[in-house]
């Protein structure tokens, strides 16, 4: 409902009242507009391309729910789908027809797939994924690349330390540093350094976790030379590669990273874009790695909203969706229009600035360099991209509340929404 006296945002009153029951104002960290300042959006509903803010503002969406409104909002068939399910019961903790369609359809999908297990987040596919590699394997120690983030299991929120080997260190308050220990810490795109890394260790290491497209420091793309490494290091020692797709599992292609960069993994972990929008993620991967899982092996896992019949029905509706023809080269070309675009005019003006895009997925940075690694990210002017986020914001398009998330476009965006966001960014940059 909008504020009747314009001086007061309904926004700002919501915020504050939140502050006040939930930690922070929010219920996952990056929503509380800390890395970008001022105060965060409460949206009210969205379509298509566009939301809108408890004040009844529009925006030009950049973010997608993080990524999973890859067909835009409130697509009628999704909606239809989780309605006509909804309609059969919310949920039965046991098994349905509908979930065993969908995983059917990622095996199909994705031929790294022998079997998968649906779960209810991405955390929980990787934290299941790493304790699984760690059963089968029989060993403890896992490698994790600095920049990737792959959820707030405690064995995964683990920082570098000094030097290309280190013992990683937590990087949150309450995760055990003996937990930390057993997560070694590396560049992303150093094929170096994780050879060396092997050769001391490689009889330690049940599983090498990364994500392919990085994009949880900002967007940072692979070298070939650094796939390759991981995939033969794994395969020599014995280790278990597991690629964390929760974000680029169908975002980037019909057979995400994986099958762009034409890497195969062990295990594989997915969300966001198969749940439609609605909590459901999976792992899967190696059929004999898969067999060790209760009830058929040791390593146990289980949850009771696995499967959910209502987010299966939003998943299934969007995967059919995007196995429409032409749907990620549309896509692709989208988000290339806009990094394009919006590096053109950024140049224009004499900004120092760059963007690129991997299918669905783009990254922006005050940069006269695409970064490549972690450090690079970090050395982007990052007040520069707070001063564009709320310009942009004003101007009613929506980014990424951080200057280290990947942006996403979705099918409902058109060529007026990426010419009109241009033309935002270069009345911006005309006056920066």
């Amino acid at each position: 409902m909008t504020s009747h006296n314009p001086k007061i945002s309904n926004n700002e009153s919501l915020f504050d009242e939140s502050q006040k029951v939930i930690p922070g104002g929010v219920n996952s960290p990056v929503r509380a507009f800390r890395s970008v300042g001022g105060t965060p959006l409460f949206f009210q509903r969205g379509q298509g391309a566009y939301v809108w803010d408890a004040d009844g503002k529009k925006y030009t969406d950049y973010v997608g729910s993080w990524g999973p409104m890859i067909v835009g909002h409130c697509h009628p068939e999704v909606v239809k789908a989780v309605q006509d399910a909804a309609a059969q019961g919310l949920g039965f903790g046991a098994p349905t027809a509908a979930e065993l369609e969908l995983a059917n359809l990622l095996c199909k999908l994705l031929p790294s797939l022998e079997m998968v297990r649906l779960v209810s987040s991405g955390t929980e596919a990787t934290m299941s994924a790493i304790r699984l590699a760690r059963g089968f394997t029989g060993r403890s120690r896992i490698i994790k690349f600095e920049g990737c983030y792959h959820g707030h299991s405690d064995g995964l929120l683990v920082k570098a330390g000094s030097g290309a080997l280190t013992f990683g260190q937590p990087s949150s308050s309450g995760v055990p540093a003996e937990i930390a220990a057993l997560t070694t810490v590396l560049d992303y795109n150093d094929a170096a350094g994780l050879e060396k890394t092997f050769s001391a260790t490689g009889n330690e290491i049940a599983a090498v976790i990364v994500e392919v497209v990085a994009g949880n420091m900002n967007l940072v793309t692979p070298k070939r030379e650094f796939l390759e490494a991981m995939r033969a290091l794994c395969t020599k020692y014995g280790a278990v590669l597991i690629l964390d797709e929760v974000m680029t599992g169908f975002r980037v292609g019909l057979q995400g990273a994986q099958g762009y960069y034409g890497i195969k993994p062990d295990l594989v972990t997915l969300g966001k874009v198969m749940g439609g929008g609605l909590p459901a993620a999976a792992f899967g991967g190696r059929r004999d790695i898969m067999q060790c899982l209760a009830p058929l092996g040791a390593v146990y896992q289980a949850g009771t909203l696995s499967g959910n019949p209502v987010a299966v029905a939003a998943g299934l509706s969007t995967l059919k969706l995007v196995q429409s023809p032409g749907f990620y080269e549309r896509l692709a070309q989208l988000a290339k229009q806009l990094t394009e675009g919006l590096t053109a005019a950024a140049q224009k003006h004499g900004i120092p600035f760059c963007a690129q895009s991997v299918g669905g997925m783009f990254g922006l940075y005050f940069s006269k360099s695409l970064p490549t690694s972690y450090a690079e990210v970090m050395s982007c002017d990052k007040e520069a991209f707070n001063r564009f986020f709320h310009a942009m914001l004003d101007a009613g398009h929506y980014l990424a509340p951080s200057a280290f998330e990947a942006g996403f476009v979705s099918a409902a965006h058109s060529d007026a929404d990426i010419a009109a966001t241009i033309a935002a960014a270069d009345k911006i940059f005309a006056g920066w």
